[in-house]
């Protein structure tokens, strides 16, 4: 149930919030979105190295969700913005209701989510682990479909998780980028992020 409702606020009501702006050039809605965006990749990083099994994806699991609120209410050009657009309108309501449900919702899935930090050492063969890696592996198996139509290659956990290793390396030199010179210097402005 996590991962679908995971589905729904993370992925869905995202893309339809993100339409949704584009067609009303909200110009605010849009930097969030992409803000948004950037960060929650991290979780299918996490996904991909959870697919192949590899214990890093566990502690991600409890980090993405706590950046993605963070991203979500960190700046402050952002909130003002989006404070001044008239509340009754229907796109500055849904994207209010969509901040605070996926604020709610990353808290509790962060917070279930320490509860497999466990499989990262040597329970990771416990039932209680196997249930955190069907999700990934129901993932791999739609992806590995839809790689092998389109490239006619096949998409091994292997592979997974070695683009999540890449993926991971990427996402960290960005991160750091931003906390040692973004951050400093124009402080919690998102601007053109």
């Amino acid at each position: 149930m996590d991962v679908r409702l995971g589905v729904l606020f993370a992925v869905g009501l995202p893309l339809v919030l993100m339409v949704w702006s584009i067609l009303r050039k909200e110009e605010a809605m849009l930097r969030l979105l992409g803000i948004y965006w950037k960060v929650s990749s991290l979780l299918l990083i996490a996904l991909l190295l959870l697919t192949d099994g590899q214990p890093l994806g566990f502690p991600l699991l409890v980090l993405a969700p706590l950046l993605i609120v963070t991203a979500l209410w960190f700046w402050v050009d952002l909130n003002e913005e989006l404070d001044d657009l008239p509340p009754w309108r229907a796109l500055p309501l849904t994207l209010r209701i969509w901040r605070w449900s996926l604020t709610l919702f990353s808290l509790g899935s962060a917070a279930l989510a320490v509860t497999a930090l466990p499989c990262m050492g040597a329970a990771a063969q416990a039932p209680f682990c196997r249930v955190w890696l069907e999700a990934p592996a129901s993932l791999h198996g739609v992806v590995a479909k839809v790689f092998g139509f389109i490239f006619g290659g096949q998409w091994t956990p292997a592979v997974a998780a070695f683009m999540g290793y890449v993926g991971l390396v990427a996402y960290v030199v960005g991160l750091l980028q931003w906390l040692l010179v973004r951050l400093p210097r124009l402080g919690r402005v998102a601007g053109e992020f």
